[in-house]
């Protein structure tokens, strides 16, 4: 190839990481724009894995592009040509050494996150627990302090750290808020912990990130965050004006469909330990049926 054709080609490589490059620079890339303790520690954990994984890839694909371009066979190229090297023990420490180092930073900070989320983020405000049962098609939301239930929509006090109590009534999914936090899987039979904050009132995107048939799409939700009076304020609008779920009412959320936003004034006492414990059965049983089969 020509000199004329290798700055062409150089060119067109440029424009073409240009897009690729700028991916992360709007505000609808929800994991780059935490809105919360928990996000803003996951986020730190992806950059530093750039970072870290910058150092090894950039200077192999500058190593490749370079010994391409220089040593390539073409009329008057006179760079050496030495097949009799063997072995470099500096080069080995070196390609072996940074490695090693890298991989025992993104260990040393991914094993001090990890234990560090599972506690309630620091905040002024007391812990509150929200259950959270995903269904075909649908997200159940069931305060136990407040006794209240929402569907498919969520509304939690900023400032304040939640734990979403995460279960299945359906095939497993996955509870996902981009802008508070990393996901985590809704299980037949078992209770996920999960603690999210949000720094700020806003509304922040909610969506299901495990494939559970036709209607996955419709799984998604708001997480609503609001100052804490607003939100007391709420909750007892809620009680005054929605009607109760009732067991026959879960009955119906229970079966594969697609609804809208929906409240509840209460909920039958013990719905979501009675949930995992049936699933929990269900799933003993087919495991020993299939066993025997």
């Amino acid at each position: 190839m020509s000199e004329m054709g290798l700055r062409r080609l150089r060119r067109l490589g440029v424009l073409a990481a240009v897009p690729l490059l700028c991916t992360g620079c709007g505000e609808r890339y929800f994991i780059l724009n935490p809105a919360g303790p928990v996000a803003n520690v996951e986020k730190n954990l992806i950059v530093l894995t750039f970072v870290l994984t910058g150092i090894v890839v950039i200077p192999v694909i500058a190593l490749m592009a370079f010994i391409v371009t220089r040593y390539r066979d073409k009329p008057g190229n006179t760079a050496p040509y030495e097949p009799e090297w063997s072995e470099s023990k500096t080069l080995e420490i070196i390609w072996w050494g940074i490695p090693i180092l890298i991989i025992a930073i993104l260990g040393t900070f991914t094993v001090r996150d990890t234990f560090r989320l599972v506690r309630p983020p620091v905040a002024s405000g007391p812990p509150m627990t929200i259950q959270v049962t995903s269904l075909d098609w649908k997200w159940l939301f069931q305060y136990p302090g407040q006794n209240i239930a929402t569907v498919n929509y969520v509304r939690i006090p900023a400032g304040r750290p939640v734990e979403f109590v995460l279960t299945s009534h359906a095939p497993m999914n996955s509870f996902w808020v981009p802008q508070l936090g990393g996901q985590e899987y809704t299980m037949p039979g078992m209770a996920m912990r999960l603690w999210l904050q949000a720094d700020r009132p806003g509304t922040y995107f909610g969506s299901g990130a495990n494939f559970t048939g036709r209607g996955f799409a419709h799984m998604r939700f708001n997480v609503i965050a609001m100052p804490s009076a607003d939100f007391d304020r709420w909750t007892q609008q809620v009680k005054r004006t929605a009607p109760p779920l009732t067991t026959a009412g879960y009955k119906a959320l229970e079966q594969q469909s697609v609804v809208g936003q929906l409240q509840y004034s209460s909920f039958p006492k013990g719905l979501f330990e009675q949930t995992i414990r049936t699933d929990g059965g269900m799933y003993m049983k087919q495991k020993m049926e299939t066993a025997t089969d």
